[in-house]
Formats: C-alpha cells, structure tokens, sequence
C-alpha cells in the first residue's frame, strides 16, 4: 500500500532543496537517505531522498534527482509516498486521513459541514472541516471536541467552543502558501487523546 508522507512546498536556496509539508509521526524513520519516494504527479518520479534537515520548524528535502532551484521549483505541491505494509490493524486508536475525509461534521443532530483534511502536527493533529459556506475551519481533533467518530456510519460528533464555526482559522498550517492534499493515504494515524502511529 502507498502511504503520503509528505507534500512538496516552496524550494528553499539555489541548490534544489524543499520545504516539505511533513505528514507522518516518525520523519526521523520516513526521511532517511536513499530513500525513494513515489511521487504524484508520476511525471514528477520517482525521487530518491539525498539529505534532510531541519530549519526551525520546516523541514528541508534534497532528492538526488533535483539540482537546481528551478527543479525544485517544478516540484511544489507534488505529494511523496512510500511503499508499506505496516498498518497496524489491530491498532484501533486513531484513524488515517482518507478514513475520515467525506464525513459529515455534526454539532448534535446538526450537519455543520464535512471533514475535508487531517494535519498532523507535532503537538496535536488538527481535523479540517469544510463548513456549509464553503469555509475552511481547523478543529482541535482531542477527544474533549471531538468525542466520536463513526466511520461505519460517516460522521463526526464534534462540541465546539462557542464561535468556532464563525471564525476562519486555516492560516498557518502549512509550510507554503496550499493547504494540503486529500488524495491518498496518510502515514500515522491520528485520534482524539491517541497520537499517530509511525
């Protein structure tokens, strides 16, 4: 199975570096080098990882295949996958972002919207809603507003804080100017009070 763990931003310097929007819980383990990612668009791959480094809160990606700002630059918003068949089945406290895009969001009996992402960030992952305007909402996904999640019959139960729904909070997610891709899987699950696996 193909896992995404990772979404090309902007190139950093003049030798082919990205930042990387990072989408799984273990970089140390997905960003090694020798690495060879499968790559979306295909015409953009396969990419074998040269070095990686962390600048502050970004990280940085080298690929063998890239040597100049402009090939970097041909790159934004590819996404990188890798091949696995480490999902822990038996693990059932999270769920992987394609398990939960398309499900409705509901405040009690009421559909306020669907979940179009999940970013997974280093202190708690952050489920994206789409609300009924159109609007992009970033939800807290901990158990105290997000108390359950039913994907058998596709939805999420959420109890927001007072105004959540009224204020646009999808800035600062990602490490470029996109938000990050739904197509394919994500490596690490992610779950209210659960963490993500690697």
């Amino acid at each position: 199975m193909q896992l995404q763990v990772a979404r090309i931003g902007k190139p950093h310097g003049i030798r082919g570096e990205v930042t990387v929007q990072v989408l799984t819980d273990a970089p140390g383990d997905r960003f090694v080098p020798g690495t060879q990612f499968v790559v979306e668009p295909a015409s953009a791959g396969p990419l074998t990882m040269e070095s990686a480094r962390w600048n502050k809160d970004i990280l940085l990606l080298a690929f063998e295949e890239v040597e100049t700002r402009n090939d970097a630059e041909a790159l934004r918003g590819a996404k990188l996958f890798i091949e696995t068949e480490e999902l822990d089945e038996d693990d059932d406290e999270g769920w992987y972002e394609h398990e939960l895009v398309g499900l409705d969001v509901r405040v009690g009996d009421e559909v306020v919207g669907k979940v179009s992402g999940l970013h997974t960030m280093p202190v708690q992952d952050l489920l994206v809603v789409t609300d009924q305007t159109g609007k992009e909402i970033l939800i807290p996904f901990v158990e105290q507003i997000v108390p359950e999640v039913n994907v058998a019959d596709k939805y999420v139960l959420v109890t927001p804080p007072a105004g959540l729904f009224e204020v646009n909070t999808d800035a600062g997610a990602t490490p470029d100017d996109g938000d990050a891709d739904n197509a394919g899987a994500c490596d690490g699950a992610a779950g209210p009070g659960a963490g993500g696996r690697a």
